[in-house]
This record gives structure tokens, sequence and C-alpha cells, in this order.
């Protein structure tokens, strides 16, 4: 039989996993999945995600692809949530043209990094505690945020051991959400480089301080030289929340 190309909607709370990408000596995302999947269709399935996540960061909104050559068993979906962890629900099974890739045919993508100014037992994973939430120049982090649209690369907020063959990204939004209960950055770009996000946030943190100047950030990034003191903000409070393709609303449901 032909192989079809199938896609997965999905999300995770990746606290448990070394991130979505298979490791050697650790569980990720894409293991747990892709076991679920090759157990109950008898036959090895390797999944195709739409890129890299962090240990400990989630996905409210994830896409992957996989082939397979067999008729796809009843109430597939379902039997996959049942077998799945409860860190893991799996949303929508569509099938999709083969020339359809998870990774190279997404066209942006957003993240959100969220901070609680209290110690919350009951979100412990999902969000950042900053003790020092209510002395932080706010103006000063948005500026920074706002900044960084003014560029096309990101030399300064990429880990030094990434395999990226490029620096360039084309931002769309960079904003700061200053709730009185929480704070969110928002970032979307068509694509980012590994650490990323997490840099970005913690940059903007050391600025809100007044342990970075707006300056030296700018100076920083018309460079594009390493930042002078990386902070790399903790991996629990970012979710990636979205990831576009064209016609993904039209995607045929199959399970």
């Amino acid at each position: 039989m032909t192989e079809r190309r199938y896609v997965l909607e999905l999300a995770y709370r990746g606290t448990a996993y070394s991130g979505w990408q298979r490791q050697p000596n650790a569980l990720s995302v894409e293991e747990t999945i892709d076991s679920a999947l090759s157990t109950i269709l008898g036959v090895p399935i390797k999944l195709v995600g739409c890129g890299r996540t962090d240990a400990g960061v989630h996905a409210s909104d994830y896409v992957a692809h996989f082939d397979y050559a067999g008729t796809l068993p009843p109430r597939l979906l379902p039997r996959l949530n049942r077998y799945l962890p409860e860190d893991i629900a799996l949303y929508q099974l569509a099938e999709a043209d083969d020339r359809f890739h998870a990774r190279f045919s997404a066209t942006g993508r957003s993240y959100e990094y969220r901070i609680s100014p209290r110690k919350d037992p009951f979100r412990v994973d999902t969000v950042t505690w900053l003790p020092a939430f209510g002395s932080l120049d706010r103006d000063a982090m948005q500026a920074a945020a706002g900044l960084l649209l003014d560029y096309g690369e990101f030399a300064p907020f990429c880990k030094t051991n990434s395999d990226a063959f490029t620096m360039k990204c084309t931002m769309t939004e960079s904003e700061w959400d200053f709730g009185a209960a929480e704070l969110r950055y928002r970032v979307s770009a068509n694509r980012f480089l590994r650490g990323m996000v997490r840099l970005i946030v913690g940059t903007c943190l050391q600025v809100g301080t007044d342990k970075l100047s707006l300056d030296r950030l700018k100076e920083v990034m018309d460079r594009q030289e390493r930042l002078p003191r990386p902070l790399s903000a903790p991996a629990e409070g970012l979710f990636l929340t979205e990831v576009r393709y064209p016609g993904r609303t039209d995607w045929p449901t199959v399970s």
C-alpha cells in the first residue's frame, strides 16, 4: 500500500521530559508518542515535529507528522490518548499532502512566557516565580522587547552550541502584557534560534532590574555580539502557543 502522510495536533506539559526531540539517555515527548503509535499500529512509527523545545518547556499547540501505509484503526485518537500519559494530549489527527512537512512547511511560530509575583504551589512547573515582580521597570522592559523588532538577525540570543545555519529571523511580535496577577511576554517569528526566547526574557528582566541598559542592548544587537552576562529564564514559564501553516484550518480530520 502507498504511504500516506498524517498530521497530529497536540499539547504537552514538558516538565517530565528532556524536550520534544528524542535523546539517547533521557525521555522525550517525541519518543513517548512514537512508542504509543508504534504499539497501536503494529509497525515502527517515526514522528517529525515542528521544532525542538528545551527540557521542561511546554507546548499548548504543537504539530507533528508521520507516514503510514496501512489503514488506520477506528477511534485511533481516543485510543492513543488513553495509552499516553496525562501530560500529553492529542487533539486532532488529519491527513495531509505528502509534500507537507511539520517543520519546513510552518510559516510562523508564537511563544509565551509567564511570570508570577507570588509562589504558587499549584503552578510550580508552569509559571516562573519572581519575587522582584513589583520593582521591575516595566517601561524599560517594554522598550527592550520593542527594540528587537528593528532587527533581522539575533546572534546575541542563540546558545553557543547551536547548529543553526543562519541567525536571521523575521520577528513580527515582541511585547509584554503587564497584568496585575501575572506578566506575560509574547513573541512571534517565522523561526527561532535555540534558546532564543528564554534569553530574550532574561535580557528584558536584566533591563527591568537595571542590570543592563537599553543603550548596551542596542549596541550588542547592532554588532551581533554576545550579551555581556546572558541570562536564560527558567524553562517552566515558557509555552509554544501557536504554529502557523497555510490552509491549516482545512486539514481533513480522520480520527
